[in-house]
This record gives structure tokens, C-alpha cells and sequence, in this order.
């Protein structure tokens, strides 16, 4: 059985990240935001080290912002490319997202 994937919010005003982590596996994977105020972020980066790429940390990431958002009742601005890829696949995020996924 797959070790669950833990994600915490780290803030530091405008800038903070999303981790995810898994019990027993090296490294940490994140996504890194910049906070645009007025109840927007801009998802800036998403990094898996090489011992986390194919665990579904990034996929995690990605969907645990979109339910933050959901949430907390902001908006993202998706700069990231792997959060736009995720999003073509996930058009029912257009809620939470400042431009339509194509």
C-alpha cells in the first residue's frame, strides 16, 4: 500500500508554497505562489525532486490549492506549467481560475 502524500501551507506574506511529503520517501515536493492580494494568487512553480516524480505529489498539490481556493475564496492566476496542464484536464476548476484552461 502507497504511503499517503501530507500537504502543509506555508505563508511568509506575499510569497508562500504548498508542500507535499511522503512518509519514507527523500525530499519534498512543492508549489510556490505569490500572493497578488485582492483575494488572488499566482501559482508561480510546481517541483518534485527525482524520489517523488510518479507518487501523484504534484497532481496532489495542485488539487489541494484548488480546494483551498475553493475555501478560502480566492482566486489563482495559473503561470505554472504543470498547473495549466492539470488544469486542461480539470475545466471544472474554472471557478477558482482567472482565465479559461486552453
Amino acid at each position: 500500500m502507497a504511503n499517503a502524500i501530507t500537504i502543509e501551507k506555508e505563508t511568509d506574506g506575499k510569497t508562500g508554497r504548498y508542500v507535499a511529503r511522503i512518509a519514507g520517501v527523500e525530499g519534498e515536493a512543492e508549489l510556490v505562489f505569490t500572493n497578488l492580494g485582492a483575494a488572488l494568487i499566482r501559482a508561480d512553480h510546481t517541483n518534485a525532486p527525482a524520489s517523488m516524480r510518479g507518487t501523484g505529489a504534484a497532481a496532489a498539490l495542485v488539487g489541494h490549492m484548488i480546494a483551498d481556493a475553493r475555501e478560502n475564496g480566492f482566486r489563482i492566476e495559473p503561470v505554472c506549467p504543470y498547473a495549466l496542464a492539470q488544469y486542461r484536464k480539470h475545466p471544472e476548476w474554472r471557478d477558482v481560475m482567472t482565465k479559461p484552461p486552453s
